[in-house]
């Protein structure tokens, strides 16, 4: 009796041992995603860290924990989400298009098919900053002037490049080019060591607030005459950079350019039920979400799925034909 009674706890045991194998990992597993953003003084830095803060909120119903990485940007970002090394990342909207197709960084690998649009975010406006005394008031006047374009990888690289040839300027010959990341230029034009930086991002910017804070007065300079470009570039729109935001710039009004939007994209690979997640937690929580930066004020259910370009993947498609957002 004793043996049977040893036997059928041993089982018992067992079968309880069995059971906690099969149903402990799938309960603790925790996935961890990585967002790609940008500088740590622009929009896309805080922007991830919120997308991060709503999804980690939820950690024991998604078991999902999700980490910001400050980027060089746009491009770093879509390729380091297709590599693997970085689940999401936020991009601007042009260089969404020209990866899908297979532009410009992209023409050597051709079209990056496994990219995939998650959500469009926030305005961004090509932002071209000049100090005072260096007698820049048009963007013709850039000739023979220094000017930070941006770093290589950076979105905004090619919206300055974009600019500058609109207005017949070769960046390689006609102006002083440098290539800094867009938190260096500030400090640089307050020292004296440029004259002007372009720079894209939502507004307000923590980067154009300490350009325009400074002891060296700075202004924005008005980037006109875009009908050729806007013609040739769908992704691009007109803009304009809100003086209310910098009270310390010298401008009296606004300033008219063009812009794109911010989107957050991911890879075909990454499973549907993590981009479900994230896409459930940014749009429940969009009143509050809308919150966590001015530049969101102007934000939409509807105007967050325009200026994609890539596929929506299939998690966040499942979540926007729940909510009727498509039908």
């Amino acid at each position: 009796m004793k043996k049977v009674i040893v036997i059928a706890t041993v089982l018992l045991f067992g079968l309880v041992a069995a059971a906690m194998m099969i149903s402990t990992p799938a309960q603790a597993r925790t996935t961890f995603v990585t967002i790609g953003t940008g500088g740590i003084t622009g929009v896309y830095y805080p922007t991830g860290g919120a997308i991060a803060k709503m999804v980690n909120k939820k950690r024991k119903l998604y078991n999902i924990r999700a980490t910001v990485e400050s980027t060089g940007g746009s491009v770093f970002n879509i390729n380091a989400v297709l590599s693997g090394d970085l689940t999401f990342g936020i991009c601007q909207s042009d260089r969404q298009y020209q990866a899908w197709h297979g532009l410009a960084e992209w023409k050597d690998k051709g079209p990056q098919k496994d990219l995939r649009a998650v959500f469009s975010i926030h305005p961004e406006s090509v932002t071209l900053v000049a100090a005072d005394d260096a007698g820049i008031r048009t963007i013709q006047d850039l000739r023979g002037k220094r000017v930070n374009i941006g770093n290589p990888g950076s979105g905004q690289r090619q919206n300055s490049i974009d600019a500058l040839a609109n207005a017949g300027i070769d960046y390689k010959k006609d102006i002083i080019a440098e290539s800094a990341k867009a938190a260096e230029a500030p400090g640089l034009l307050q020292d004296g060591r440029i004259d002007a930086f372009f720079y894209t991002v939502g507004h307000p910017s923590g980067a154009i607030k300490e350009a325009t804070a400074g002891k060296r007065k700075v202004h924005f300079v008005p980037i006109t005459g875009l009908d050729r470009l806007l013609a040739k570039y769908p992704y691009y729109a007109r803009a304009y950079i809100p003086i209310k935001f910098y009270p310390s710039a010298t401008n009296k009004e606004d300033a008219p350019t063009f812009g794109v939007k911010a989107t957050f994209v991911t890879s075909a690979k990454t499973p549907n039920r993590i981009v479900y997640a994230i896409v459930k937690e940014v749009f429940d929580n969009f009143e509050a979400f809308k919150k966590l930066h001015p530049a969101y004020s102007v934000l939409t259910k509807q105007n967050m799925l325009e200026g994609l370009t890539a596929p929506l993947h299939p998690g966040a498609l499942k979540y926007f034909k729940e909510e009727g957002l498509i039908k």
